[in-house]
């Protein structure tokens, strides 16, 4: 199994970042991640990171991160098609959790997602995430306790 690490993206790997594209068919649940850097830069909350295995870039994930009102929400996850099933993510999520759990406050971290055939709601739910029963913009909102 390679060894997953969240790497900064830099001026060197940000175009290989935004080439990255998940499986056909799953374009409408996750955003390119040229638009997801680009909302990075113009939201201070945003932390993000180019998820490697090994030395080889795999995905990416992007966090917002208010310590002070102790909110935490993984706004994107994502793993390029030809990477998935093979536990990348997973090892991300575990790793952001990881992270988490030494901010202040961080008690939860929330995500949202499309519903649908073949979207991250059972990935989600296999990692101990669960439906909170609200929507947001259209998306199911979930929970994971950090506790």
């Amino acid at each position: 199994m390679a060894a997953v690490t969240l790497r900064e993206v830099t001026r060197d790997t940000v175009r290989a970042v935004c080439r990255l594209q998940v499986a056909a068919g799953q374009e409408g649940f996750v955003a390119p991640n040229a638009v997801s850097i680009a909302e990075a830069h113009f939201q201070p909350k945003a932390w993000f990171r180019a998820i490697y295995a090994d030395e080889e870039m795999v995905g990416f994930v992007m966090l917002y991160e208010d310590p002070d009102q102790a909110e935490y929400y993984l706004w994107r996850l994502m793993v390029s098609g030809e990477h998935q099933r093979r536990g990348y993510g997973q090892q991300a999520l575990g790793l952001v959790v990881d992270r988490l759990r030494t901010l202040p406050g961080a008690r939860e971290l929330l995500t949202s997602c499309v519903p649908g055939e073949g979207g991250p709601r059972p990935f989600y739910e296999r990692l101990g995430f669960t439906a909170t029963g609200e929507v947001d913009d259209g998306e199911e909102v979930l929970r994971l306790p950090l506790d």
